[in-house]
């Protein structure tokens, strides 16, 4: 059983010292796994290929903090969400942004586009002319391309780590991207001048919450990968997970 991951989208998922992945994903599985009597095989795979590598059948099974949304689901089915996460901003600059930072200032926001433009029109007005990196492919940047391209100038990259290089080198002025990633990079020494800026941004824009990624003609597989984790859920051994990795609980309410 091949599972692909980013091996670099901290703390879902990262390569640690000596090449074994590790985090709150790669852990799940060792859990889940023989629980299911499989052998699961973590393989690293750049997210960019990944869901047509999956497709051609390189991979039997995704797993890269990957959120549910329609336009993926037309290309492949999805597990039992296991985390629902907020997403924020952050910068070199704490007030570059307009409003507190942190989950009590959290805008929410639904699936209206025009809700949503006007949720987010002080932060429009305050990144004009600016310019917000941003990983290519993800759930985020369609919300980036669609609220800001018209006012800001976009850069995207190959994966979410990229874009933090060049906001420390100051090529970028915001990055934007999952508030758990933010906080896993935001502990080391070398990113201390990472800061966040406005508010959080949670609610039903970010879909039903991270899935695994499965072909859609394997709903056995994916029946098999829905009992384990929604078992995990039942018992808190994902509760545990997500309080160690993510230093709170990010499981679903049901």
């Amino acid at each position: 059983m091949n599972i692909a991951t980013e091996g670099a989208y901290e703390p879902w998922n990262l390569t640690l010292p000596g090449g074994k992945i590790g985090g709150f994903e790669p852990e799940l599985m060792d859990i889940i796994c023989p629980r299911m009597k499989l052998k699961c095989n973590v393989v690293v795979q750049n997210w960019d290929g990944m869901i047509a590598s999956l497709n051609a059948g390189k991979f039997d099974v995704l797993m890269d903090a990957i959120v549910i949304n329609e336009e993926r689901q037309k290309v492949m089915a999805f597990s039992t969400p296991y985390a629902q996460t907020p997403a924020s901003f952050v910068s070199l600059k704490a007030d570059l942004l307009p409003g507190k930072t942190g989950d009590a200032a959290a805008i929410t926001l639904g699936t209206d586009a025009k809700q949503v433009r006007a949720g987010v029109e002080e932060l429009r007005k305050a990144l004009k002319g600016k310019t917000i990196g941003i990983a290519s492919g993800t759930i985020y940047t369609s919300f980036i391309d669609e609220n800001f391209k018209d006012v800001a100038t976009i850069r995207e990259y190959g994966s979410s780590a990229e874009a933090i290089l060049d906001l420390l080198a100051g090529r970028i002025d915001v990055a934007f991207d999952d508030v758990t990633f933010f906080n896993s990079v935001m502990d080391k020494p070398e990113n201390k001048p990472l800061v966040f800026t406005g508010p959080v941004i949670k609610g039903p824009i970010w879909g039903e919450g991270e899935a695994l990624g499965f072909r859609q003609k394997d709903p056995e597989l994916k029946a098999k990968f829905d009992a384990a984790l929604k078992e995990a859920m039942a018992d808190g051994t994902i509760k545990k997970l997500s309080e160690k990795w993510f230093k709170a609980d990010l499981t679903p309410k049901q």
